[in-house]
């Protein structure tokens, strides 16, 4: 029988960039924005809490981009991802939104994304967030296992342990220490160099 070709998934903040809303907070002073999925596992409660706060300080759309604008990767990850593709493809499953994600995905060499969108009303505010489909992480990495792709996804919170256990290889880049105490099923890797030499190895 012959070997499935490989594919690699991953996680896009906190692996690949910053955390757009831990930037927000800085920028505006808000604590409570400061709040990711590494910290409320249920991610309706997460974004409906998130535009409440906007909605509270008219903070718009275009005040949030105007702080993405100003980020850059993390240090190594365009890199990185130029390494991975010379290996293999990799595609990137973000609970992010492609009003966000745009600046970032010129900067790190316009990796494949597959993520959401928002509702947006006449004057800039965001009104609604758009899931293509829960828990879709996981199911592109089903999707793609259904294909005959062998899978290997990383992520580092709560809402990529689902894609991490569906795939066929789960890898945690960088977690906060309650996420690898509740999932010590996964291998955890901190440094682009150390997540490399373990991809050799499954390559």
């Amino acid at each position: 029988m012959k070997s499935r070709q490989t594919l690699i998934c991953a996680d896009l903040e906190g692996v690949f960039t910053p955390e757009v809303w831990i930037a927000v907070a800085e920028k505006t002073g808000i604590e409570r924005l400061r709040l990711t999925t590494r910290d409320v596992p249920d991610y309706d409660v997460l974004m409906r809490g998130r535009l409440q706060i906007l909605r509270d300080h008219g903070l718009t759309l275009d005040d949030i981009q105007a702080v993405i604008r100003t980020l850059d990767p993390l240090p190594g990850a365009r890199e990185f991802l130029d390494w991975v593709r010379t290996r293999t493809q990799i595609i990137i499953l973000s609970d992010t939104y492609t009003e966000f994600a745009a600046p970032l995905m010129a900067k790190l060499g316009y990796p494949t994304l597959f993520c959401n969108s928002l509702t947006v009303d006449e004057n800039r505010m965001i009104v609604d967030y758009n899931i293509r489909i829960r828990d879709g992480k996981k199911h592109a990495v089903k999707a793609l296992k259904s294909l005959n792709y062998r899978v290997i996804a990383m992520g580092d919170s709560y809402n990529d342990t689902t894609m991490l256990a569906e795939a066929d290889v789960g890898i945690l880049f960088r977690p906060p220490a309650n996420v690898v105490a509740e999932f010590p099923q996964f291998r955890v890797t901190r440094e682009y160099e150390e997540l490399k030499a373990y991809l050799e190895e499954l390559l």
